[in-house]
Formats: structure tokens, sequence, C-alpha cells
């Protein structure tokens, strides 16, 4: 057990700042295809096929890396890890503003997702490192508010207002590149100016060498793998990881399409999506503090599992669509997704067997399985619609998933 918050050096605050602003860069570089597709697909003459490619590449590579990486980064640390993820990114963005063709544009896409992984699994050992368990969840939201800044700002400031002023895509990805690598030596050197980072940590993990990072053998890796493999209540979570990536990339992918085949126009379809993602921040800043403060972390997952079966399911019921008809219900679908957001990555802080010394590997477990889920969500809901003809088979798959959520829930044990 920790100390109290009182204890935690102020310099752990600034860690987290740091770190969030990096994530952000992240999630702004990541979605920045995604905001400038149509432009980048004429000028390098892409198929549909190979634009969706592009589009779906950095999760794709979050799926064979996810729990290779939370290994490292166990054993290097979450400064190292976050980092050395910042330069890759960075660099991989800022290629990517030159790019010719199609092949380049996407290894170094691809590249751009290896380097995130250092970003997604490095921050949950970052606040495992310098904050309490009882925190974790608090902690955890923050650096998750530069996941949505970075989101909101790809397309609501990068492609609108930066594109233009800029010249274009290019000299954006060029200038972002160079923002994500300032960020890295940032961070870098307010590392190396710590005097001993390790006295930042109120925890140390257990199973260290002489310098503080595990050991690189293979038994050890095969232990930390079968350790997380094996441990009951990380077996569910990554079951609520998968239904959390599943509703999160299913929905969201969709969302304006199916309110504008009910009859809404593009603006308001497009308003609605937009309150998805600020219900998501909602639910991210509100939720997991709240389970922390009382101690009901099973309990708000199972609240986040009902919200999102009862808001997807009011889409699905709702007879006439209107602004006022539809926000309510999206609304609740953000929030519980956004309270998941957090806890499928603080939550293994709190698990017996886990805790700081395999945050890095427990949490890659969950992504490793979890993609699979936000990979295949935006495809079954958009191939059941070509199947038959309407979303509702992909929107009841998408409720449904929310009570899978539920009884994952259920038998958690010991994370309070």
């Amino acid at each position: 057990m920790t100390g109290p918050s009182a204890t935690i050096p102020r310099r752990s605050y600034l860690f987290l700042l740091v770190g969030t602003i990096g994530y952000g860069c992240f999630l702004f570089v990541w979605f920045s295809i995604a905001a400038f597709l149509t432009p980048i697909t004429n000028q390098l003459g892409l198929s549909s096929t190979a634009a969706g490619l592009l589009n779906g590449a950095v999760p794709l590579m979050y799926i064979p890396f996810a729990l290779l990486s939370g290994l490292i980064i166990d054993r290097v640390g979450s400064y190292k890890a976050i980092g050395v993820g910042l330069l890759i990114v960075g660099f991989a963005q800022f290629g990517r503003g030159f790019a010719a063709g199609f092949p380049t544009m996407l290894t170094l896409t691809l590249l751009l997702g290896l380097g995130g992984t250092g970003l997604t699994f490095g921050l949950p050992k970052l606040v495992s490192d310098l904050f309490p368990p009882e925190q974790s969840g608090s902690m955890s939201s923050v650096y998750l508010i530069g996941l949505y800044a970075g989101t909101a700002g790809a397309f609501g400031l990068g492609r609108p207002v930066l594109g233009p002023a800029l010249g274009g895509w290019r000299p954006l990805f060029v200038l972002s590149g160079v923002v994500t690598i300032a960020v890295a030596v940032g961070w870098i050197l307010l590392a190396r100016l710590s005097d001993d980072i390790a006295t930042l940590a109120p925890t140390v993990p257990e199973a260290t060498d002489g310098a503080g990072e595990q050991a690189f053998s293979l038994s050890s890796i095969l232990s930390d793998v079968r350790r997380v493999m094996t441990h009951r209540d990380l077996q569910l979570l990554v079951v609520v990881g998968v239904m959390y990536l599943f509703v999160t990339h299913g929905l969201q992918g969709w969302l304006t399409v199916i309110l504008e085949g009910r009859g809404l126009t593009s603006t308001v379809a497009s308003s609605i999506t937009s309150g998805l993602i600020i219900a998501q921040l909602l639910g991210t800043v509100v939720l997991p503090p709240l389970a922390d403060y009382f101690g009901k972390r099973r309990e708000v997952i199972v609240i986040c599992g009902l919200l999102i079966f009862a808001g997807t399911g009011g889409i699905l019921l709702i007879n006439r669509l209107t602004l006022a008809t539809v926000l309510p219900t999206v609304g609740s679908v953000g929030i519980g997704i956004g309270g998941l957001a957090t806890l499928v990555r603080s939550l293994p802080l709190n698990m017996d067997g886990i805790e700081s010394q395999l945050a890095g590997t427990a949490v890659g477990l969950i992504f490793m399985f979890g993609e699979v889920g936000g990979f295949s969500g935006p495809f079954i809901v958009g191939f059941l619609e070509d199947l038959t003809g309407s979303f509702t088979p992909g929107l009841v798959l998408l409720s449904a998933s929310g009570l899978v959520v539920v009884l994952a829930a259920i038998p958690l044990q010991n994370i309070d």
C-alpha cells in the first residue's frame, strides 16, 4: 500500500501532463489519415481497398505487437517506452508528408502504429509507477483526455483549419511530425533531468534486476505471459476490452451513415456523431474517478455495459429520429464507452498478481485481443448491412455487446 496522494512528488504530475500531450499528438497523427483520406486518395491514386487498409493500419499493428510491446515496456520502463514511441510516431508522420505512393505511405503508417504501442501501453505503466493503485482510474482519465483532444483536433482543427492554412495535408503532416518529435525531446529531457526516476514512483516492481529493469530472459518472458494469460480476472477484462473496442469502432465508424439513412440531414448526423465523442470524454473524466472514490469498479463496469446496451438499443427502437430523441441515447452509449476506455487500462493495476510490475503486459494482452474487436466492429456492421440491406442486425450486435460487458464484469473479484 502506498502513501497518501500528498506524498506523491509534484514531478509525477508533470510527467503525466507531458505524457497526456504526447498521447494527444499521437491520436492527432493517427486520425490525420482519416481526416484527409479523400485528398490523400486522390493525390496518391489509391483504390478504396488501399484507402481502407491505410485507415485500419494502426489498429492492425496492435494485434500482433500489443503483447510483445507490453512485455518490453515492463522491462525497459515507461519513460523509455514513451520517449521512443513518440520519436517513432513523429518521424513516421514527418515522412508521410513526403510519401509518393501507397507502399511508402502504408509502411510509414504501420511504423507509426508500432510507435504508438509505446504510448498506449507505456502510459498505464507510467500511472502504475507514479501513483498508488487507489488513484489509478482517476490518473488514467487524465491522459485519456489527450486521446479525445487529439482525435477531435484531427477532424475539427486539422482538416478544416490547419490543412487549408498550411497548404494541404502534406505540410500539415510534416508540421505535426515535427511537433511530435519536439514533445518527445521534451519528454526525454524531463526524464534525464530527474536525478533518480525510481524515486518518483510510490512503488517499485518486485521482480527486477539491479538496474531496476526486469531481465529479458526467455524464462522470465514466458513466466509473465503465463501469469497474464491464466489470470482469471484479466481474462474477464479481456472480454470487456474486446466489446469496448467492438462498440467504439463499430458505432463511431457508422453512426453518421446510420442516422442519415434514418432521415437526418448530414449536418445533424455529423453533429450527433461529434456528441458521441464528447459523451465519451464525459464518461472518461467522471465514471473512473467515482469508481476510485467509492471503491466500486466492478459496479461501474456493469453500469457502462448497461448504458451501451440501452443507448444502442434506443437508437434502434426510436421510431422518429430527431436531435432531441437521439442525443440522449447516443450520449448514454458515449458515457459507457468513455468509462470503459479508462477502466480497461487501469483495472490491471488493482489486480493481485498484476499490479505495477506487469501493467504493460496486462494492458498489451487486453489490446491484442481487443483490437480484433476494434478491427472487426466496423467490418461486421458494414457486412451485415450489405447482406440484409439494413443496419438493424449490426445495431443489435452492438447493443448485445453491452450485455456481454455486464456478464463479464459480474464475476470480477479483488479489483476494488
